[in-house]
């Protein structure tokens, strides 16, 4: 008997999210006196796999399927239900994102599981298996008690820090017989954005609204971002207008983001928007209007026209990193 937690990976590389998730998966499986399994879809090195144990990772499943190398979700579910089962085991993490969402409501409807979506605290079992989560677009919290005897629990990312340890798992490869349905959907290709920090992934993100006046602006949320190290993103009006991809969009409609700290550069914070990044660390707001919405969410605030703002605030960051090092 193990607790179960699906890794994801991009081109061979597992994301630091599910390192976060197997190290979730550790906490509770010392809760409950068992151990953790991760599982692997698809094609992946062994080192990398390896370093699953630094988070708490007993064993690994492997499954070298290399059509498995893109998300498809029966399979995914076929996979992950075979080794819940296999296993005995009765709580199953996967994320809560996109591959989550596709996944896990599957496998918890196969299994007759209780499903929480956007875990933010370890269960509780003295109150039976109660987990905090955001509802109402971030403005509440809940305690869902999961009463089944399997329970599947998606994991928001950036919820707890990671520690390494020096643990080790050892690397168990397996075949699941998988259906011609599993594969029903046909993938003609996939277009992935390189180069850039995934906004999912980022710890900081600098994020720009209607503020900034045109896409031709654009550059100074991008000079700013690099010398952060930063990834960025965008309101839903300056995605609607083509100014920046849709991928970039944060908010109600767009993606939901929990970085250390979110730079908010020409955004009101209309609650759409914050439905969005109001689980981030740090909020910092630049907008001319003294009266914005997102004053009054920000931990730190600069009123002032961004055009004048980004550029100094751009040249203080690479000070800064040239006295520290």
């Amino acid at each position: 008997m193990s607790v179960i937690v699906l890794v994801e990976h991009t081109g061979g590389n597992i994301k630091k999210k599910s390192f976060e998730a197997v190290q979730y998966a550790a906490q509770i499986a010392q809760q409950t006196a068992t151990t953790v399994t991760a599982v692997v879809l698809g094609s992946i090195a062994d080192a990398e796999m390896e370093a699953l144990g630094n988070y708490g990772a007993s064993k690994v499943i492997h499954i070298a399927d290399n059509r498995l190398d893109e998300l498809h979700a029966r399979a995914y579910t076929t996979a992950l239900v075979n080794i819940a089962r296999a296993e005995d085991s009765k709580i199953i993490i996967t994320l809560y994102d996109i591959n989550g969402r596709a996944v896990a409501p599957r496998v918890a409807a196969q299994l007759k599981a209780g499903i929480v979506a956007g875990a933010l605290s370890y269960p509780n079992l003295e109150k039976g298996f109660a987990i905090k989560k955001s509802v109402f677009s971030g403005k509440a919290f809940a305690w869902v008690n999961v009463l089944s005897d399997v329970k599947v629990i998606m994991l928001m990312p950036n919820t707890f820090q990671l520690s390494k340890t020096d643990g080790k798992a050892t690397i168990e490869k397996q075949d699941i017989s998988f259906s011609e349905k599993d594969f029903g959907i046909k993938v003609t290709a996939v277009n992935k954005v390189t180069g850039e920090i995934a906004l999912t992934d980022a710890t900081l993100v600098v994020s720009g609204g209607r503020g900034m006046k045109g896409p031709e602006n654009w550059g100074l949320i991008e000079d700013l971002a690099k010398e952060l190290g930063a990834a960025t993103a965008c309101s839903r009006p300056v995605a609607d207008t083509h100014w920046r991809p849709h991928h970039e969009h944060v908010g109600q409609t767009g993606g939901t983001i929990r970085p250390d700290l979110y730079i908010a550069v020409g955004i009101s914070g209309a609650i759409q928007h914050l439905a969005g990044v109001n689980g981030s660390k740090t909020i910092v707001v630049i907008n001319s209007d003294p009266e914005a919405p997102f004053f009054k969410a920000a931990n730190y605030g600069v009123v002032g026209d961004a055009m004048a703002v980004l550029p100094k605030l751009t040249a203080a960051v690479k000070k800064f990193k040239e006295q520290h090092h």
